[in-house]
């Protein structure tokens, strides 16, 4: 067992999709913008499964790979140590962000929340910030010239409809 892949995966997508959602509710219940749990007889109920189910596969695969392919988490503590461009990555840069977004989606039309979909929102807003500003200059800094080559062929949120074969990469990664 992984206890450092375990902390990580309970600290942050626990915290983004589980506790900060649960705080909302909590905190809209008994208001105009109370949570009505979507029904099996209506479409919502049905496509909040479809893409909840969605990034909660995309998330694990993304974990896994961070694991197996990068010998690191998802966590800044401990990062991977491998450029991982593997499966999703090979298609778009942040497919972890994009799993998480699609969970908190899930969830905003599970619970017909528009609170949770302000915080989806949120969420995302901070990373189209975050991500330009300091992720990718600590990839540059880590990763070097790899991630320059990646980066100038993987798009950052709108995913490839085909997956970069990629080059021959350098010690850090591996396209495959």
């Amino acid at each position: 067992m992984n206890w450092a892949f375990i902390r990580a995966l309970i600290v942050l997508p626990g915290t983004v999709a589980v506790l900060i959602p649960a705080l909302i509710l909590w905190a809209s219940y008994d208001t105009e913008y109370a949570a009505y749990v979507a029904r099996p007889d209506q479409v919502v109920f049905w496509l909040a499964l479809l893409v909840t189910g969605a990034g909660l596969a995309l998330r694990v695969w993304t974990d896994v790979l961070f694991l197996k392919f990068g010998n690191g988490t998802l966590a800044p503590w401990n990062p991977p140590i491998k450029l991982v461009i593997r499966g999703p990555y090979r298609h778009v840069r942040n497919p972890m962000i994009s799993s998480v977004v699609a969970i908190l989606l899930g969830e905003s039309l599970f619970f017909q929340s528009w609170p949770l979909a302000a915080w989806t929102v949120l969420f995302f807003g901070v990373h189209l910030i975050y991500f330009p500003m300091i992720e990718e200059k600590g990839l540059i800094k880590r990763f070097g010239n790899d991630y320059l080559i990646y980066k100038a062929n993987v798009p950052r949120w709108i995913p490839r409809i085909h997956p970069w074969p990629g080059p021959k990469l350098g010690a850090s990664g591996d396209p495959r």
